[in-house]
């Protein structure tokens, strides 16, 4: 009798997991790189020009900080202030795009036709903005100053605060997921 209510909610679950944003990833690792060669990590100095690095940027920045390094951490390193193995670099990039459709004599017929010569052609209307994010994460040997494993993780970003920091989270955990052990 219990497994009915489970059994109800399922599909509810599945399509409100359906409709979290696509977080697709990408990742390049040197030849020889695994990461347990490597015990501690550091970031490099964030380093932004103009709004960059604003107060409305600042603390998801940290965030992205934190959750890079939970990754690290969970996979056996620590975090070093002198020192460490490995530098991490963070690069984010955030772009407004507006979303449009064509419209059509079918779904759009002209409102009033009075004239003649008129005529009646389809164009863009915009329907929606939304902020589409992209982070990449390199990890470079500090004693070589070499690359040695980059990856990016893209998305269309969450609109509310606290929906971001979970995706944050779900985008950095799918990203090191693909990091060599």
């Amino acid at each position: 009798m219990k497994t009915l209510p489970i059994l109800l909610l399922m599909p509810l679950l599945l399509f409100l997991a359906g409709c979290a944003p696509a977080i697709h990833v990408d990742t390049e690792a040197a030849p020889d790189f695994q990461l347990s060669q490597y015990k501690t990590f550091a970031f490099f100095e964030v380093d932004a020009s103009g709004d960059g690095l604003g107060p409305v940027y600042q603390p998801q920045v940290q965030r992205l900080q934190e959750a890079v390094a939970q990754q690290l951490e969970a996979r056996g390193m620590t975090r070093a202030a002198t020192s460490p193995d490995l530098l991490v670099n963070l690069g984010v990039v955030v772009q407004e795009q507006v979303q449009t459709r064509q419209t059509s004599i079918l779904t759009d017929p002209p409102q009033y036709i009075g004239q003649r010569r008129y005529t009646w052609r389809s164009r863009e209307v915009e329907v929606g903005r939304y902020k589409e994010g992209s982070v990449s994460v390199h990890l470079v040997n500090s004693a070589r100053n070499e690359l040695v494993w980059q990856g990016t993780a893209e998305a269309i970003l969450e609109r509310k605060p606290v929906k971001l920091k979970e995706q944050l989270q779900r985008g950095m955990a799918k990203l090191f997921r693909e990091l060599p052990q």
